[in-house]
């Protein structure tokens, strides 16, 4: 995650072009609109064992699956792409984004657990009894999670983690000297939902504070350089860095998702990833307040 000037490569009309064919503008609008949506899906479907360092997610907007490479990508598979939605009938498009995809990790501050630094989600309870979600695999590293770097403030005992696949844990209070507020920095979270593409929203987080930004993508599937794939994620040009895992995406007072990874940091911007957040409360039978 050091920079995210990103670069894009677009093979649809230009791939026709080389087979001496430049559909015009209303010919490429009727191609866009002849792709169901079976046929974007089953396209995602075969890049989900794919090349580690890329994401992709379908665009409804020119309805094209988009395949982001990261810079771990090699000139080698970075073709492969490229020569996969060169073939597809303008089907994908293949973006390169400098950085690389990471689940947002480190040492230093705000919840502390098994040596690693992330971010408290949202607080959440079922009845009288009160959790906190955050990453997934913040959570498979460490059971006890703490306030604190000396980890002498302990807030709570891990009772769930879900990670590959999705990205979330959850995390019992048994602290109870600790005041549990429902809020995010100041804004009171009442409700949840689903994100959509073009939403305007905001994230959170203990390295980098809040940040906005919008919604770019949604179902969409992440290779993560180091190792382990997350599918069903909602993608945004928020930016983020390690530390911020875990930490809460949200539109106002409505609770959207939990920050898993991306690249790039907040000087220079960056594409993140976050766990839709409706799919953990249902598994754990918990809800904002």
């Amino acid at each position: 995650m050091r920079t995210t000037i990103r670069h894009t490569l677009v093979v649809t009309a230009a791939a026709l072009a080389v087979a001496g064919v430049v559909p015009g503008t209303a010919a490429a609008t009727d191609l866009a609109a002849s792709r169901s949506v079976q046929q974007l899906e089953e396209l995602k479907t075969r890049l989900d064992n794919g090349t580690p360092g890329t994401a992709w997610a379908v665009d409804p907007a020119t309805n094209q699956v988009v395949i982001t490479a990261d810079s771990s990508v090699r000139a080698a598979d970075f073709g492969r792409l490229v020569a996969m939605a060169a073939g597809s009938g303008g089907a994908a498009r293949v973006e390169r984004t400098a950085g690389t995809f990471a689940p947002l990790t480190t040492g230093g501050d705000a919840i502390y657990g098994g040596g690693y630094r992330c971010s408290l989600g949202f607080n959440v309870r079922s009845g009288s009894t009160y959790y906190f979600l955050t990453a997934g695999h913040c959570t498979n590293s460490a059971s006890a999670w703490y306030s604190n770097s000396s980890q002498t403030t302990k807030l709570g005992d891990r009772t769930g983690s879900s990670f590959p696949g999705n990205d979330y844990g959850i995390v019992k209070y048994t602290n109870t000297s600790v005041t549990i507020s429902g809020s995010v920095g100041g804004q009171d979270i009442a409700s949840a939902g689903n994100a959509y593409i073009g939403e305007s929203v905001s994230r959170r987080g203990s390295t980098t504070g809040t940040r906005s930004g919008t919604v770019t993508g949604l179902n969409a599937t992440v290779h993560y350089s180091g190792g382990g794939t997350v599918k069903g994620m909602i993608q945004t040009n928020v930016c983020a860095e390690p530390g911020d895992s875990g930490g809460p995406l949200y539109d106002r007072s409505i609770a959207l998702g939990l920050t898993s990874g991306g690249s790039g940091n907040c000087r220079t911007g960056g594409t993140t990833f976050y766990q839709p957040v409706t799919e953990a409360l249902s598994r754990y039978g918990v809800s904002v307040f």
